[in-house]
Order: structure tokens, then sequence, then C-alpha cells
């Protein structure tokens, strides 16, 4: 005859057996409920796409040479324009230094009844490989202008060896200027006087009240830099068209403008004869180019 704690751990177990499932029945009872639910619920989408965990923590080679194409394309736009507003600026430099010589040049014929300053040196080279010439003339525009705005004469500017030279940032250079020929150790004058305006050779300076309109007589233009004077002509001595194809004149009225150099006929055998910029004044004592 067995214990009584032993029947009723033989009672318990055979009790349990009757209530607690197999792992096999659980097993099968899971999966019906979850083919159920996908019958119900219809087949599931992905919500997202997951990619590889792996990252790096820098550019890959496509991406840098990307972000290196798109720089290159950036800075291809913005040169030009970059260019361009700096040639402007050196241009308005150029226009500013003319301003003040032909302010120089009004208050010089105000204070003497209107007579105006000698152009200096004509055809010929004022700055020469053997020196220079003709450069202590009296009464010349880069002589007797210079003290009006606080600055030396060229003649003591050339004797004390401070003459103006390329890339000077002062009144007597625009910015834009290069000398142009390198056997010609001194002297640089970028800008030159109207060559037809008070020739050195005429008996009496012309008088600026007596040369017609002010505000369409050449004063003073952009010079290749050997000259004191300029005029429309196939030689040197022509005006330059430095800026951009442009060259900027000063007018006996003191204001400044850019031409195109063919309108203001660069390196041409004759004066255009332009209504809105004059060379030779009425009746003037230097003939006309050529002669």
């Amino acid at each position: 005859m067995q214990p009584v704690a032993v029947r009723r751990l033989s009672a318990l177990q055979s009790a349990a057996g009757r209530w607690i499932p197999s792992i096999d029945s659980l097993r099968r009872s899971a999966k019906l409920n979850s083919l159920c639910r996908d019958v119900h619920n219809g087949p599931k989408m992905p919500n997202s796409v997951h990619f590889s965990d792996e990252h790096s923590d820098g550019f890959t080679l496509v991406e840098l040479l990307l972000v290196i194409a798109i720089l290159g394309v950036l800075f291809g736009l913005l040169l030009p324009a970059i260019q361009q507003s700096r040639a402007a600026a050196r241009r308005t430099v150029c226009a500013s230094n003319m301003r003040q010589w032909s302010f120089a040049a009004q208050y010089y014929a105000d204070v003497r009844s209107g007579r105006l300053p000698r152009r200096g040196q004509g055809i010929k080279p004022m700055f020469l490989s053997s020196g220079v010439s003709q450069i202590d003339l009296p009464e010349v525009w880069f002589n007797v202008l210079p003290p009006l705005m606080e600055d030396q004469p060229l003649v003591d500017r050339w004797n004390a060896g401070t003459e103006p030279n390329a890339g000077q940032q002062s009144v007597w250079i625009c910015p834009e200027a290069v000398r142009p020929d390198e056997t010609v150790p001194r002297g640089f004058l970028p800008y030159g006087m109207n060559m037809a305006l008070s020739p050195t050779s005429a008996a009496d300076p012309d008088n600026i009240n007596r040369v017609g309109p002010t505000e369409t007589m050449v004063f003073i233009a952009d010079a290749i830099g050997l000259y004191s004077s300029v005029i429309p002509y196939a030689a040197a001595f022509s005006p330059v068209p430095r800026h951009n194809g442009m060259v900027n004149i000063a007018f006996l009225d003191a204001h400044v403008a850019a031409f195109d150099g063919d309108y203001v006929g660069c390196d041409v055998k004759a004066d255009p004869q332009r209504p809105d910029i004059r060379w030779y004044t009425p009746n003037g004592s230097w003939p006309p180019l050529p002669y």
C-alpha cells in the first residue's frame, strides 16, 4: 500500500497531463494562428528598405569627383564676371585720373585768360633708348599742370629719378597700362594730350574760349607711353584702346567717356572726324595728318 504523499503526487501529474498541452501541440497552434492572421490581413509589404549597417565616415570617390566637377562649373561661370568687374574698376580709376588732368587744365586756363598748356612733343617720341627729348619745354601740360594737383612737374621727377612707371598708383598712370618697349630704360607716360591742341610750333597756345564746344574737344586720351601727345593715325602715337577695345578720352569740359577704338580711329590713316570727338580746332595752326 502506497503512502499518502505518493498517491497525491500521482494525482497531480495525471491532472496536469489533461490540462497542459505538449510542446508539439503549442507549435502547431502558433503556426495555425499565424496563417489565420495572414489570410485576414493580406500579404505584408515592407514599409522601408533597410541597407547594410555598414557605412563610411568620408566621401566616396564618385562623390568627390562630383563635388569637384560642380565647383569647376561654378568657378567657370563666376570667373568672367569677376574679370569684367576688375577691368571696369581699372577703367574707372583711369577715368578719374583723366578727369583730374582736365580739371587742372581748366583751372590753368582760368587764371591765364583762357590760354591752354602746350601739348609738348608731337609725332616724335619723348622717351628714347638714349634718354629723353624735350622734357623741359616751358608751358607743357606735364610740367605746368602737376603742381595744381599737388604733384611735381615731370622734368623734376625725371631729374630726381622718380619719373612715373607702369604699375604705380598715381594720377600719371592708367592701371591697365604696360610698358610698350623694354629697350627704353626710363620714362613712361600712358596719357597723351591732344596733338592738334596748343602745338609747340604755334606762336601762341590755343585759347579754351576759341576752340569750339569744350564738351567735344579732346584734351587727353589713353596713349602708348612714349609720346606726350596723341591723335588718331596709323602710328605709335595713336590713342590706345587698352580697356577691352575701348579708349578713355577726357574732354575740355572735364567729362570723361569711353569709346570703341574703331570709332575713335585708332591705327587709321586719318581722323574719322566724329562730331562728338573733335581733335582739330577751328582755324588751328597744326595741319591735319597726313601731311
